[in-house]
């Protein structure tokens, strides 16, 4: 196993460095191929599962959990939220694909007019501007309970990220998988030590849930945050804890790295809203 672990570390430098190229599509069956030979037993949605897997304890508490889902409420509250009309009597329908409705899977995208990725939570507040409305914080808040119900209508939907052959997806993906690759902060961490590498190990009482799955279960109602918060809330959270400067929320960098890694959980039926410890 340090073999394999060398060996795709080795690859993965050296693809970033550009002494080799390989596409989306090759990165994918690597990847993907790698988290497959290190839990066998896995399917695609005992990814989706994260830390969950590995410890019968929290399995046992989640479950019971999820007798009456935390989030539940944040759906609720996202509906009414979602059907609102703004002042000038426009809805959110008006400006997403299919009025909102079971896409959600279907994001981050790349937009070919903008040349660059857009996430839900960046639509739903060009939405808002474009009907001169004020953007809303899209970290936590009613933006986010607005993408938990969008989420919950693509549940159980396979994850299906698209990089379209044009070179400025093609380059939001590489800005994308080098910061998840590069190690920053005051321990020299990147996000590829603990949920590659050391996926399944535990640490601060916590088993680290492999790569693929996790952007399966999000938006997510976390028991430290008390509320229900977005992705780019947890990649903010994981470069304080590695001691680096989280990136702003829904710049290029950011987005690019959430096209990135929710692109690794191609196939993983679509877990979202969900509940973490």
């Amino acid at each position: 196993m340090k073999r394999i672990h060398s060996r795709l570390l080795a690859v993965t430098t050296l693809m970033i460095c550009g002494t080799i190229y390989a596409g989306p599509t090759e990165d994918l069956q690597r990847y993907q191929g790698y988290f497959k030979e290190r839990f066998p037993d896995f399917s695609m949605v005992d990814f989706s599962n994260g830390l969950y897997n590995f410890n019968e304890d929290k399995r046992s508490q989640y479950s019971d959990i999820m007798e009456f889902p935390p989030y539940e409420v944040a759906i609720e509250e996202g509906k009414e939220l979602y059907e609102k009309p703004f002042a000038n009597g426009k809805t959110y329908a008006s400006c997403l694909p299919n009025g909102g409705i079971e896409i959600a899977h279907l994001y981050p995208k790349f937009d070919a007019k903008t040349g660059k990725v857009q996430t839900l939570p960046g639509i739903i507040n060009e939405c808002r501007e474009k009907n001169a409305e004020q953007p809303l914080n899209v970290l936590k808040g009613e933006l986010v309970k607005i993408l938990a119900y969008l989420s919950d209508t693509s549940r159980g939907k396979a994850i299906n990220i698209e990089i379209p052959n044009d070179p400025r997806a093609l380059a939001a993906y590489e800005q994308g998988k080098e910061i998840y690759f590069t190690r920053r902060g005051k321990f020299d961490f990147a996000c590829y030590h603990c949920h590659w590498e050391a996926s399944g190990l535990r640490v601060r009482g916590n088993e680290l849930s492999p790569a693929i799955g996790q952007a399966a279960n999000f938006p997510v109602y976390r028991s430290k945050w008390g509320e229900i918060g977005s992705i780019q809330r947890r990649y903010k959270g994981c470069m304080n804890n590695i001691g680096a400067q989280p990136l702003k929320e829904q710049t290029e960098a950011m987005n690019n790295l959430e096209y990135f890694h929710t692109y690794l959980s191609n196939g993983v039926p679509l877990n979202a809203p969900n509940s973490r410890f």
